[in-house]
């Protein structure tokens, strides 16, 4: 994608697929429908069935009640803004992918071994990983940061 192109537009389901993708128990796959189901009815959200949670998932369902769209938010942890505004959208999505990013324990070592470490020495350590990203094709074919205009 150029400057000045956004990224296409996301439907209803792909982004409730992502959030089942990206937010799960520790150690296991993704919630099922009848714990997505539960854990809205444990908060006191609106009546959903499991059935109709798997409908919104895949497309077969996509006009949803406010009140829905907040239940699934709420069971998820994000905000509601999540469906409906691109821009919170992209910034939930890069958070999510933080967050699972340092659920690899080696990650996380790393940061955790890094965090009194100087400026200087961060950044030495900064261009160090992105230069491994480049080597290994992780960057997308786009350029590392001290690389970009």
């Amino acid at each position: 994608m150029s400057e000045g192109q956004q990224a296409p537009r996301r439907s209803l389901a792909e982004k409730i697929d992502h959030l089942f993708a990206a937010i799960h128990p520790a150690g296991r796959g993704s919630y099922s429908y009848k714990e997505v189901e539960a854990g809205i009815r444990e908060r006191g959200g609106p009546p959903m069935s499991a059935s109709y949670i798997w409908q919104l998932r895949t497309g077969k369902r996509d006009n949803p009640t406010m009140k829905h769209l907040e239940a699934l938010a709420g069971f998820f942890g994000v905000s509601p803004s999540y469906f409906f505004d691109e821009e919170a959208s992209r910034r939930i999505d890069a958070e999510l992918s933080m967050l699972a990013t340092m659920r690899d324990s080696r990650v996380r070592s790393v940061a955790m071994r890094a965090s009194d470490l100087s400026p200087e020495t961060l950044k030495l350590i900064e261009g160090f990983i992105e230069r491994a990203r480049d080597l290994e094709g992780l960057n997308d074919g786009k350029p590392s940061p001290e690389n970009r205009p």
